[in-house]
């Protein structure tokens, strides 16, 4: 992996990090991705007028990944409702670099070296071990915690050989978060009536963090047409370490020695990749 694509993906797990600490703190979970929706459909909406609409050959991978992104944002809505985020989340997070390294065999011929192999394996596993502390897994939100894994391992795939098609990938980031952003807050209002009560301190955080996760998605993209992408997800994915970081400067959540070594398993599994 190149420095500069180390660099891009990193910043990007800071990113991710941010934007789902702004989900998980909304009082509405499903208005908050609403909101943030509306963000990127306005910014996106400027974009199409400026930037060179991708090549033909990527739009039905545009399409598909709009649909697949539109489904996880329901499923992530619903794992947070579901358990406890400290659970919830490894478990989502942690299978999808695993899942992205095999769809990206199956449907994109991709080969990684031993190095990769084994980075992915630890990043994924030392992601997944944090699920395992503390209180047992309840059954209850397994299926939803899972179907976001799936969702995530989807979307990743299909962008990542959609945007190799495309010839620049700001027009396929573009396009794609165009498509999904206006499609998803349709559905909102097809399911509820109107919008729960936000301060103005709520609405602007949620607005705040759909801009970001379009930032943070956007350079993962760019990303997966210079690299594997399981590598890139497996890096992608590091932003549960970092997570950990808020959650014990901002927060003040404990940090088990249980903890700090599934973060220590996830950073050597990063130095693999970074290789």
């Amino acid at each position: 992996m190149t420095v500069l694509v180390l660099l891009v993906v990193g910043c990007a797990a800071i990113l991710h990090a941010s934007w789902n600490a702004v989900l998980r703190g909304g009082a509405d979970k499903q208005w908050s991705m609403t909101l943030m929706m509306l963000a990127i459909a306005g910014i996106t909406a400027i974009g199409a007028i400026f930037l060179p609409w991708p090549n033909a050959e990527s739009w039905p991978y545009v399409i598909a990944s709009a649909i697949i992104h539109i489904g996880y944002n329901l499923s992530l809505v619903r794992t947070y409702r579901a358990g406890d985020l400290s659970q919830t989340y490894p478990i989502s997070r942690g299978s999808s670099p695993l899942l992205v390294t095999l769809g990206a065999a199956i449907f994109a011929s991709e080969e990684v070296s031993l190095a990769a192999a084994i980075g992915i394996t630890l990043v994924s596993g030392g992601i997944l071990s944090l699920a395992l502390q503390g209180k047992g897994i309840r059954a209850d939100f397994l299926p939803a915690a899972l179907m976001t894994g799936v969702l995530i391992g989807a979307y990743t795939v299909v962008d990542g050989i959609g945007v190799r098609l495309s010839g620049n990938s700001l027009s396929y980031a573009n396009a794609m978060f165009l498509l999904w952003s206006v499609s998803a807050p349709l559905l909102y209002f097809g399911m509820r009536s109107r919008p729960p009560p936000y301060t103005r301190t709520q609405t602007m955080m949620a607005l705040a963090g759909g801009l970001v996760s379009l930032l943070a998605y956007g350079m993962v993209i760019w990303a997966m047409q210079y690299d594997a992408m399981g590598m890139v997800s497996a890096l992608r994915e590091t932003s549960v370490v970092y997570a950990a970081i808020i959650g014990r400067i901002f927060l003040r959540e404990r940090l088990t020695p249980q903890r700090v070594g599934s973060c220590v398993a996830i950073s050597i599994g990063a130095a693999c990749l970074a290789a």
